[in-house]
């Protein structure tokens, strides 16, 4: 029997190689954009192997030149990663002998697996490829598309997560992100090839020095993976991309040496990754600010809040800790368990060679009820209704009329800055919290309560406006469907509303991003006077913590921001990031608690613990 099914196996691997040999050649090429003049460096000398990228935002952009091809081929699908691994090999074997007429282009590979294999199961095996990228949408919602290709292959099944080692193109600067880097991203990518997707995240404030710990990431750093393994509903797909410009001296023959030489190190023997963590002691736990110069940093911003001449409402103030435990954090298998906690969430990981993973799971709010127990409420909207007080996406409960298994895990919505789909764009304003109801007359009650609160409706207001005045300055005409309404969660409610509009051009999809971030909810009101003050106030570099994460594709593009996110470096142990707003009324030692909630979930949750905690 087993010597039967390896037959069968071998014979459908054969058949696959015949299929490309003849797929390769009768592959059309599509013709679209320009490519802009890039450089290939970045070889960074590292103990494990490292390969020479190109950066596609050096040179001089009056120097650019149409590209030659953006092309998608899509082979004969195969039953298991290791067959997509060899079927891949052998057709970029193949392309040794066929170089492509252009003398610029991009080009992705791409196999289907007939087995749905999770994209961070597949990157938790390719441990030692850098750069390497991770993005998952929220699992519940349809903001990744049908994928198309543009030689007429489909699926109709939903992408779910992104997994990518290497760097086909490169994009990083040390400048702020400007129009001129979103063109030079662009140019890489065609609406005719979905896929072909550049993934990575800008810093908070751009304008800030970047610090030694962001040093690798630069002010934005993007990259097109070199191998890429796509999640989907109900099957998987391996691909490499092969990307190459001769005025640049970066040939085809070097790109097509690159990626055999990433292909080399890839693993095709994908193992379940454990979604538990191996317990272990947190060694040091450290604080900037220290608890003290919180306190004083909170009661000067609500000194200027509280002026009569201060525009200022509301600061988004924000707290790094250094945690170092016993043995080394694996910054793959932290965000796989971060997962299982926020599956409505948006999660990420990016690393640049010679340097710590970005990691965050933007929405999963888990209570940590050591902190909670230390209150008995905080505020009442009604004495017969459940108490809760929410300030910031963090809630404090009465332990008196709710149970410890409805408090233990908590899920609020994720923060996505913007989702375009060709021209058409939308963005969500979420504010105001409330618990759901034990019944469906409660459930009503404090519905109610919600829709009449004059506070909630002020500060959702606020976010709504501020989302719709700078999407009217890119599109026509903003529908807003609903204006002001419930949006229920398993355990939570908020006030709602979708925004959406058509951009004038594509061009304004850069305008949109840079008007939409930084968002009131990490940042303040107004975003002027807010970001001043964090300028001020805070004396650590929050690098891409709070910036927009996410990908650029040729006809759809999606943002997140990257809140709820930590810094993981092997044997260094994590910088995690947490805020919380500060507005007229707030009390330093409840917004310290807030942060060490929001901590939590990268410690408490993670079973680390403090022996003298213990003790």
């Amino acid at each position: 029997m087993a010597a039967a099914t390896l037959a069968r196996h071998s014979l459908a691997h054969f058949m696959d190689l015949d299929s490309i040999k003849n797929s390769i050649a009768a592959q059309p090429v599509s013709r679209r954009q320009s490519l802009h003049l890039f450089n290939h460096g970045y070889c960074y000398h590292k103990p494990w192997p490292v390969v020479v990228s190109m950066n596609g935002c050096q040179g001089n952009p009056r120097d650019r030149v149409p590209i030659g091809s953006i092309e998608t081929r899509t082979f004969p699908a195969v039953q298991s990663p290791a067959l997509a691994t060899a079927t891949l090999n052998l057709a970029i074997s193949e392309l040794k002998a066929n170089p492509p007429l252009f003398t610029s282009g991009i080009l992705r590979l791409q196999v289907p697996i007939q087995e749905q294999i999770e994209a961070i199961d597949w990157l938790h095996c390719q441990q030692q490829i850098l750069p390497r990228c991770y993005f998952s949408g929220r699992r519940q919602s349809k903001d990744f598309t049908d994928v198309t290709n543009g030689n007429g292959y489909q699926n109709s099944n939903n992408l779910i997560s992104v997994a990518g080692v290497g760097s086909a193109v490169l994009f990083r600067n040390v400048h702020p992100f400007q129009y001129s880097d979103w063109k030079s991203i662009k140019r890489f990518l065609s609406a005719s090839c979905p896929l072909i997707r550049a993934y990575g995240a800008i810093r908070f404030d751009s304008r800030a020095n970047i610090s030694s710990e962001w040093e690798a990431f630069g002010s934005f750093y993007f990259i097109i993976p070199q191998v890429e393994f796509d999640e989907l509903d109900g099957s998987s797909i391996l691909a490499a991309t092969i990307a190459w410009d001769n005025a640049l001296s970066w040939t085809w023959e070097q790109a097509v040496d690159a990626v055999e030489a990433t292909m080399t190190q890839i693993s095709s023997n994908v193992m379940k990754l454990s979604k538990e963590v191996t317990r272990s002691f947190i060694i040091r736990n450290s604080h900037i600010p220290c608890k003290m110069h919180w306190d004083l940093t909170v009661e000067r911003a609500l000194r200027i809040i509280s002026r009569s001449n201060s525009p200022l409402i509301k600061v988004v103030l924000a707290r790094s800790s250094k945690i170092v435990i016993a043995n080394d954090i694996n910054p793959i298998a932290w965000l796989a368990y971060l997962q299982v906690k926020g599956e409505n969430a948006y999660q990420f990981c990016l690393q640049p060679p010679n340097a710590p993973a970005f990691i965050g799971n933007t929405a999963s709010v888990i209570l940590n009820l050591d902190i909670v127990n230390r209150f008995s409420f905080v505020y009442a909207f009604s004495l017969q209704n459940l108490h809760l007080h929410w300030t910031e996406h963090i809630f404090y409960v009465n332990l008196r009329q709710i149970s410890f298994l409805d408090l233990y895990k908590l899920y609020e919505q994720p923060e996505q800055l913007f989702h375009r789909n060709f021209l058409g764009i939308s963005s969500e304003a979420i504010a105001g919290t409330r618990a759901r109801g034990a019944s469906m007359a409660l459930d009503l009650q404090i519905q109610l309560d919600l829709l009449s609160s004059p506070k909630d409706h002020l500060e959702f207001t606020i976010v709504r406006e501020n989302i719709r005045k700078k999407l009217e300055a890119v599109c026509d005409r903003i529908v807003v469907e609903p204006n002001k309404a419930i949006r229920k969660l398993p355990i939570l409610q908020h006030l709602y509303a979708r925004l959406a509009g058509e951009l004038r051009s594509e061009d304004d999809e850069f305008n949109i991003l840079s008007s939409l971030h930084p968002t009131p909810a990490v940042c303040g009101f107004p975003t002027e006077e807010a970001r001043l003050l964090i300028t001020e106030s805070e004396v650590f570099d929050r690098g891409m913590y709070a910036g927009p994460v996410g990908w650029f594709g040729g006809g759809e593009s999606e943002f997140a921001v990257g809140i709820r996110s930590a810094l993981v470096e092997k044997g260094l142990g994590a910088l995690v990031y947490a805020g919380t707003g500060i507005v007229k009324g707030s009390n330093p030692s409840l917004e310290w608690d807030e942060l060490e909630l929001k901590t939590s979930q990268f410690t408490k949750l993670l079973k680390l613990e403090d022996p003298s905690r213990q003790k």
